[in-house]
């Protein structure tokens, strides 16, 4: 046994009831242990073991969590967090043309892109979320909002056919991005990649472009895509083709593919994107609101498909519970596909973790509990009476656990919540500063 005085020094040891890496697969480690050394996960052992082990500057010990990695939510519109609930049980296009983008038009702007991160950061700690894939305009105001706090996040940076308050023409929003690319291209927790908003609102000639800088700069391409049944028909009433078909045409339908929604799919394009590497992000709770589809979760899993898990933005969903997310997913795919195991547990709480981080390019820095990654960490508190009795851990936290049952968090082994304490963050701030800016969009005419 290691003396005392020859013990490893590490900079964090977390004891946890249960310990779910992910990766391997279906694994639950009872009474675990995770030491963390400059951010990086070093160790996973019992906890017996680790105490004679390592010599930790910090224990926190919870025998009755479950410690997994961060939740990493695949498609975000955070600034949106500031819209909840202003246009609701509406259509997509009706919510987005007649609503969504005249309210957008009268606040967007530097401010309101910051504030409205912070208040999401906030939200998504307290929900276990430690990554986040945003696709949103002043990508640079976004991401420094993010390094502000130590959230991990790939911040897109927009291309979209018509004038915003981010840029006035198709060489703009491209000047642009690639000035907030070479701001954050070596940045340990900020990253970048392109956006484009969607096949409807992108020409051939800008998504050729985005291509082209993509295999440059290597970045993905985070792209709503095949949303609802009216995007299809209008994509071949104008382009003769179906979106998917159209990438395809322009060199799109690669591994750097982010597809969000995908609820329009056939066997023929599920197939394609399994046999290029493309991701899929599956967002159920905004499709249901909006009425837009099921994307169909059990065809692409089992052809092979990299599936993650997305919220959307806070005006169509209308929250940022990855949570609740991941289990209306589990549940929705079991009756769509009328199949009880399709994305059973396991896999359901795979999508959520090391699905996103596949997805965003990420997966070799977080997404599983595995040494040599990123110590980015949540404690489940799963000792409440709402998660009693403890049967099986996996299946209580997809069916049974609420988003309040997150204790603590860690992103790169620094605490951002402890025992529900925000760590660094001034929640009456981010309240009272949430109810200015409803009162401002009230005075908005819509």
């Amino acid at each position: 046994m290691t003396t005392e005085t020859s013990a490893i020094p590490c900079d964090l040891l977390i004891e946890a009831g249960w310990v779910v890496p992910v990766e391997p697969h279906a694994v639950v480690l009872d009474d675990h242990a995770v030491a963390i050394k400059g951010g990086v996960i070093v160790d996973i052992l019992p906890i017996a073991d680790a105490r004679a082990r390592y010599a930790a500057a910090e224990t926190v010990s919870r025998p009755e969590s479950a410690l997994i990695p961060g939740l990493v939510n695949a498609h975000t519109h955070n600034p949106m967090t500031l819209l909840r609930g202003i246009a609701d049980d509406l259509p997509l296009m009706e919510w987005l043309q007649g609503h969504i983008w005249p309210v957008e038009g009268a606040v967007i702007g530097p401010q309101f892109v910051e504030d409205g991160i912070a208040l999401a950061i906030a939200e998504m700690l307290r929900g276990g979320t430690t990554c986040a894939n945003e696709n949103y305009f002043f990508p640079d105001v976004q991401a420094a909002v993010y390094k502000r706090y130590g959230f991990r996040a790939r911040v897109g940076l927009p291309v979209i056919d018509f004038p915003t308050a981010w840029a006035k023409s198709s060489d703009e929003y491209f000047d642009r991005a690639g000035e907030v690319h070479d701001l954050w291209r070596d940045d340990a927790l900020v990253a970048t990649a392109f956006a484009p908003h969607a096949p409807y609102t992108v020409s051939d000639a800008n998504f050729e472009r985005i291509r082209m800088l993509a295999d440059q700069l290597d970045l993905p391409i985070h792209l709503h895509t095949h949303e609802t049944a009216q995007e299809v028909a209008d994509s071949i009433k104008l382009h003769g083709q179906r979106p998917l078909a159209r990438l395809d045409r322009l060199g799109l339908v690669t591994d750097r593919l982010i597809a969000v929604h995908m609820t329009q799919l056939t066997d023929a394009e599920i197939a394609l994107c399994a046999q290029r590497g493309v991701s899929v992000v599956h967002c159920p709770e905004s499709n249901l609101k909006l009425a837009s589809g099921f994307c169909p979760v059990c065809q692409l899993q089992q052809a092979g498909v990299n599936l993650a898990i997305g919220t959307d933005g806070c005006a169509s969903n209308n929250d940022l519970d990855m949570f609740g997310e991941t289990r209306t997913a589990a549940l929705l795919a079991k009756g769509s596909a009328n199949d009880a195991k399709a994305l059973d547990a396991f896999s359901a709480l795979r999508a959520a973790t090391l699905g996103g981080a596949k997805a965003m390019g990420f997966e070799d820095k977080i997404g599983s509990i595995q040494v040599g990654k990123q110590a980015d960490l949540v404690c489940v508190d799963l000792g409440q009476l709402e998660t009693q009795p403890v049967h099986h851990v996996v299946s209580q936290l997809i069916y049974a656990t609420g988003r309040h049952q997150v204790g603590d968090v860690w992103i790169a082994g620094r605490a951002k919540l402890r025992e529900r304490a925000l760590v660094d963050m001034d929640t009456a701030a981010l309240v009272a500063n949430a109810r200015q800016w409803r009162a401002r969009i009230a005075t908005i005419k819509r």
